[in-house]
């Protein structure tokens, strides 16, 4: 079963329960290269499944990881724009709790890296 509720976390200790894709946004925006690196979103919970984080990049632009231990999957993008960042990650949520558990066959097409559009 999927997470119902999850939270964004960043470096300075802002945090927002079951962000909006314009809340990912403006905690993104927020981020810089020396006390604010990074924000991490992840279910609510002791054990949770699956996590993603954004982190500032020296040479500029933004490091995505997501990460479903359930389905053993790992991507790791780097990115410039806010916006496609927080569009992609609220859909990458969303499909945690709509997907439930893997099958044998979603599996095996769950674990391929997402290039650029």
């Amino acid at each position: 079963m999927g997470s119902a509720h999850y939270r964004a976390e960043s470096e300075s200790g802002d945090h927002i329960e079951d962000p909006s894709e314009d809340a990912l946004f403006m905690l993104i925006d927020d981020l810089n290269g020396s006390d604010n690196t990074f924000v991490v979103i992840q279910p609510d919970e002791d054990a949770p499944a699956w996590f993603t984080s954004v982190a500032v990049l020296d040479a500029g632009g933004y490091e995505v990881v997501r990460r479903d231990t359930v389905r053993g999957d790992l991507e790791v993008d780097t990115e410039a724009g806010i916006d496609r960042i927080a569009r992609d990650l609220t859909i990458w949520m969303a499909a945690r709790d709509l997907a439930g558990p893997p099958t044998a066959r979603n599996k095996n097409a769950s674990n391929t890296t997402q290039g650029p559009a």
